[in-house]
C-alpha cells in the first residue's frame, strides 16, 4: 500500500474511480449524467492541484486532492475510495496522509463541501459543519465543513 502523487496520466483512473464512487451512494443514473462533467478529473486538474492517490497491489484504489483557496486556507476538493473499499480505514488514511503534508505548510483552516452522505465521516475525523450549500437539486444542500490545523495550542482537535 502506497500514497503517491497523481501524474496527468492518472486523469482516466481518478474519473472512473470518482464516478464509481460517486455512484455507489444511490444517486440516479439520471443525476449521475447530469454532474458527469463536473467529476472528470483532468490532466489539467492533477497538474495545477495537490492530487495523492491510495495504491493497493498496483491498483488506483482512492485519492484526494486539495489546493491553496487563500492564505492560510485549504480546500480538501476531493475525497474517493472506490466502492469495494469503502468502510476498511482507507478514508481514514488519506485524511491523515493529507493532514500530514498540510503540517509544513501555513495552513491554519482546512475546508470542504461535503457530500451529505459522506458528512458523518468527516466529523469522525474531527471535522465540524459551519453551513449548508445549495445544489443543483432542489432542497438539497451540501455540508460545508471545516476543520483547524497546524495549531500550537494545547487544545487542538487532531483528526485520528
Amino acid at each position: 500500500m502506497i500514497i503517491e502523487k497523481a501524474n496527468a496520466n492518472d486523469s482516466g483512473v481518478l474519473t472512473a474511480l470518482t464516478i464509481s464512487a460517486k455512484a455507489y451512494w444511490g444517486y440516479l443514473p439520471e443525476q449521475m449524467e447530469l454532474w458527469h462533467d463536473t467529476l472528470i478529473i483532468t490532466k489539467a486538474y492533477i497538474e495545477t492541484k495537490c492530487v495523492y492517490k491510495l495504491i493497493i497491489d498496483s491498483m488506483v484504489v482512492g485519492y484526494y486532492s486539495f489546493f491553496f483557496e487563500r492564505e492560510g486556507t485549504v480546500k480538501l476538493d476531493n475525497v474517493f475510495i472506490l466502492p469495494e473499499y469503502i468502510g476498511k480505514g482507507y478514508g481514514r488514511l488519506l485524511i491523515n496522509d493529507f493532514l500530514l503534508r498540510l503540517k509544513d505548510t501555513n495552513a491554519k483552516t482546512v475546508i470542504l463541501e461535503s457530500d451529505p452522505y459522506a458528512e458523518n465521516f468527516y466529523a469522525k475525523v474531527g471535522f465540524r459543519k459551519t453551513g449548508l450549500i445549495a445544489t443543483s437539486i432542489k432542497d438539497r444542500y451540501l455540508p460545508v465543513m471545516k476543520l483547524a490545523v497546524n495549531r500550537a495550542d494545547d487544545d487542538k482537535k487532531e483528526a485520528w
